[in-house]
């Protein structure tokens, strides 16, 4: 085997007093798809910056193998130094970079190139870092959150384009659905030190169990054992000093391994406070219809939403998810249509900008309503240091200010917050965002297990998956279509994802003269195509040629007559694959008839 691209070896890092990493070690391979897993503040942030050569580590070895090149996606990138988004993205390139796909992935991520870089958005500044770090198409890639700041259409396209690299990627994300695509290698950060699972991510969660569960059952032998030899100290010394010597000795060492031992973080203890139950019929929508100037939100939407229901919104960003939220919640009025809500609600909304989070407040004052040591939840009153507990806030933190706080632990503070209150409808904008995927897994339970009614606008697709009931997917401006099931099932009932938004004006008035301007998804004539029409239309035919084979290779084995009586459930899961695949081709061959349409529209 070839020698490793990059290898970390004994890494040790400590904070202040504190003991972030003991021995963390990673090695990159040629080709590797390494995801990095662990708790928030476990340190992968972290120690991907010393592969990075961004932080240098207390003790350890860090080794690139000459002539390897490599990029890192900051999570807080600074362009202050840069005039626009694409003098950022240039300064990237090194040596024989030529910057030929530069404008391809500005095209792909929605950047002209020539935003100012005083008013660009956290988003936008993202997504500059992401074209900087795939630009020069280096041997490793070292992606810190990249689907940060993304919405459904670019995380499916990047997800694509990292699978089509020949760089070595090491991943850190909180989206199990593009760890899961992605990852050949996981690597888990716990405790200071890393365990490998030469496995994909969709493996990782049940080894991890095993693990843990094997950890709490040497702990209880190495506790039986010293009890035994306690037992001996008491009851069984002999004569003989050495061998009594020796076993103290051994027995010191034994309460120092159980004595020094640092057990798991426990999980947050999540739980919502019902309310009442809520009429039959929750949400009404009648032919509804919003814009805002040119921009349509929804052309004449009718919505039936009742109890116990899982609604899961999805779409680009811009395309209206949170107006439509709004108009739900009679916080926002219709341009015309009806929106009736139901008797007795008791909404929960938990938002994905924090909003209701007061930066001058600090923890116990957030959690309290700005005064007081007890939280109310319910009807029950309960410490605050005790309720932060159940969030996993260490009780110091309760004069620690909000604004301090990181991402994950705002995200937890607005879970806190929001659950100590009864209701009966519970709607989440965007609430994965910044969750480690523990909580996440909390998360998903309470929701499922959430006896009122669920509206969730999320990016995630994992989650989506999980909790939703129908989903009402956007469609292009203003159209909006509704499906059973989770994003999945969505896209297998449609035969694609969430496409990216594009514009298209309010409809004419009657009496206009100008003709109506052709479909934003039809062919466009007279331009040119742009540079992601046309990266497109040269790799879908090795897109279409590879799920043909796999067509083929699956219509050959379930051409085995035997395949069913033999395995069940391989056999239902053969034929889900070939659907899926069958549907991928057909969204391929309908992309590439457009593009063929708008390239000879264009000459």
């Amino acid at each position: 085997m070839a020698p490793p691209l990059l290898t970390l070896r004994d890494i040790a890092l400590t904070f202040g007093s504190t003991p972030l990493l003991k021995s963390a070690e990673l090695s990159v391979y040629e080709g590797d798809r390494i995801c990095l897993v662990g708790r928030n503040g476990s340190g992968k942030s972290t120690l991907l910056k010393i592969a990075a050569g961004l932080v240098e580590a207390d003790a350890g070895e860090r080794f690139v193998k000459p002539g390897t090149s490599w990029r890192y996606l900051h999570q807080n990138p600074d362009l202050t130094q840069f005039k626009t988004s694409e003098d950022y993205i240039r300064d990237g390139l090194v040596g024989a970079d030529d910057g030929v796909r530069i404008p391809y992935l500005l095209d792909a991520l929605g950047l002209t190139g020539q935003e100012d870089t005083s008013v660009m958005s956290g988003g936008e500044s993202r997504r500059a870092a992401l074209a900087r770090a795939l630009a020069p198409s280096p041997d490793i890639l070292l992606l810190d959150e990249p689907t940060n700041h993304l919405d459904l259409p670019a995380i499916e396209w990047l997800e694509n384009e990292l699978s089509r690299l020949n760089s070595a990627i090491v991943l850190i994300s909180h989206d199990r659905r593009f760890l899961e695509n992605l990852s050949r290698k996981t690597v888990w950060m716990d405790r200071g030190t890393t365990r490998v699972l030469d496995q994909s991510f969709a493996k990782f969660e049940d080894w991890r169990d095993e693990m843990l569960e094997q950890e709490e059952l040497d702990q209880h032998k190495l506790a039986r054992q010293i009890s035994r030899e306690q037992h001996w100290v008491v009851h069984g010394v002999s004569g003989r000093r050495k061998r009594n010597v020796k076993r103290l000795k051994d027995l010191g060492s034994l309460r120092k391994q159980l004595k020094d031992h640092q057990g798991v973080q426990g999980n947050a203890n999540v739980s919502v406070t019902e309310g009442k139950t809520s009429g039959k019929r929750v949400v009404e929508m009648k032919h509804v219809a919003k814009a805002f100037g040119e921009q349509r939100i929804v052309d004449d939407l009718s919505l039936r939403i009742t109890r116990g229901e899982r609604i899961g919104l999805v779409g680009p960003n811009g395309s209206g998810k949170t107006t439509l939220l709004k108009m739900m919640m009679g916080q926002m009025e219709a341009d015309s249509g009806t929106i009736d809500l139901g008797q007795n609600l008791e909404p929960l909304i938990i938002d994905q900008k924090r909003e209701a989070l007061n930066p001058d407040w600090n923890l116990g004052e957030a959690l309290t309503d700005g005064g007081g040591d007890t939280v109310i939840v319910g009807d029950a009153s309960v410490h605050v240091q005790r309720y932060m507990k159940d969030y996993l806030f260490l009780p110091e933190q309760v004069r620690t200010p909000i604004h301090v706080l990181s991402g994950g632990e705002r995200a937890r503070l607005q879970l806190a917050r929001g659950f100590r209150l009864p209701s009966n409808l519970l709607v989440l904008d965007e609430p994965t965002n910044d969750l480690d995927l523990e909580t996440l897994d909390l998360l998903q339970e309470i929701v499922a297990d959430y006896a009122g009614t669920v509206i969730i606008v999320s990016h995630d697709r994992d989650f989506l998956d999980r909790i939703v009931t129908r989903t009402l997917a956007f469609k292009s401006p203003g159209d909006w279509e509704l499906f059973a099931g989770g994003y999945t099932d969505m896209v297998r009932q449609r035969g694609k994802g969430v496409q990216a938004k594009t514009v298209r004006s309010s409809k004419k008035k009657p009496n206009q003269s100008k003709p109506d301007a052709p479909a934003a998804s039809g062919p466009k004539s007279g331009g040119k195509l742009s540079f992601k029409h046309k990266f497109r239309l040269e790799q879908l035919p090795k897109d279409m040629a590879a799920v043909e084979a796999k067509i083929a290779s699956l219509e050959e084995k379930m051409a085995d007559v035997e395949f069913y009586n033999r395995d069940p459930d391989g056999f239902m899961a053969t034929t889900d694959a070939l659907t899926t695949a069958q549907n991928e081709l057909s969204a391929y061959e309908e992309e590439w008839l457009e593009l063929e349409e708008m390239r000879e529209s264009a000459k």
